[in-house]
């Protein structure tokens, strides 16, 4: 399978956006105070979260990307947009006085994480209705759009941005969350992880069971196709005329932080470069593969994704 052309791609991201700290430093003893290690913080490190994460994803296989979003009007939601540009991604971040920008404090120590500690509300209406309203000016210059719901509110208007996405022409991939997923009818693909599946459709015992719920769900919203994203397991993808699995190619898992984000974003820029869904779901598992062996939220840069032999052959 060759490497496919994404010079010209244009990807269209919308969801929560958050940023993601790090705070790193080393562990030499026990707290007095209670059972808890004590770490001394030697360096901090800030990178994109949630959809910021997904648009930096695809901005790194080469794809022109824009993500539309809502910050709070306070330093983080500046160092969200200093973050955007320096990746080259056209952002429409929308700001709200009465938010706080969703924070994810990770405290590191040893090379392991020892702790998380998240600042987050939800955005008020009126910088949501800002959004849709760029939603529908920039639909028409994108290609694919990828909507990344991490619950923190920033989707209330996801069925209608579907709808007038769909009805552009455009493909719609949906990384969902939470146990409503009626919202989602018509999207054209669903990347829920296990565990995500599990709350909504149940556990199974079996691969048939697993496929039997996996097809119902894809037929009562309407859905082209569903991904199952299952760990070590690899990932499942069901259509109306047959599943398909791929094992997963991870050689190390060091930190799964972020790996759906690059799982949707490197099927997004896939099949707008003209892809099927299997080639894109193969691209997407190796991709997951790279990114689950590096450190907190990160990146899959061509030359990985390319680079060898075995990845111009992902079967």
């Amino acid at each position: 399978m060759n490497a496919p052309d994404l010079s010209a791609v244009r990807v269209l991201v919308v969801g929560d956006v958050m940023l993601d700290r790090y705070w790193f430093g080393e562990v030499n003893r026990i707290s007095p105070e209670a059972p808890v290690p004590v770490v001394k913080v030697d360096r901090g490190e800030e990178r994109l979260g949630g959809a910021a994460n997904v648009a930096r994803n695809a901005r790194s296989l080469g794809a022109a990307t824009a993500l539309l979003s809502v910050v709070g009007d306070d330093e983080a939601g500046g160092a969200i947009e200093r973050l955007l540009a320096a990746e080259g991604i056209s952002a429409g971040l929308q700001r709200d006085p009465q938010v706080a920008t969703t924070i994810k404090l990770r405290v590191i120590g040893r090379q392991q994480q020892l702790l998380r500690i998240d600042f987050e509300n939800a955005p008020g209406r009126e910088a949501l209705a800002g959004k849709l309203a760029e939603f529908e000016r920039r639909l028409p210059g994108s290609q694919v759009v990828i909507l990344s719901d991490y619950g923190k509110g920033g989707l209330t208007h996801i069925t209608r941005m579907i709808e007038m996405a769909r009805g552009a022409g455009k493909p719609v991939l949906v990384d969902p969350k939470g146990d409503d997923y009626a919202r989602y009818r018509g999207a054209t693909l669903l990347t829920p992880n296990r565990a995500e599946f599990r709350q909504v459709a149940g556990g199974w015992s079996s691969e048939e069971e697993l496929a039997l719920k996996a097809q119902r769900l894809r037929q009562e919203l309407a859905l082209e196709a569903l991904l199952v994203t299952r760990s070590e397991e690899g990932m499942t993808l069901f259509r109306e005329h047959g599943v398909l699995h791929v094992p997963t190619v991870a050689r190390e898992v060091f930190d799964v932080s972020g790996a759906g984000d690059t799982v949707i974003a490197t099927l997004g820029v896939m099949l707008a470069a003209g892809e099927g869904f299997e080639a894109a779901m193969h691209w997407a598992n190796r991709a997951a593969g790279i990114v689950v062996g590096k450190l907190g939220t990160a990146v899959v840069h061509p030359e990985e994704l390319f680079g060898t032999a075995d990845a111009r052959n992902p079967q």
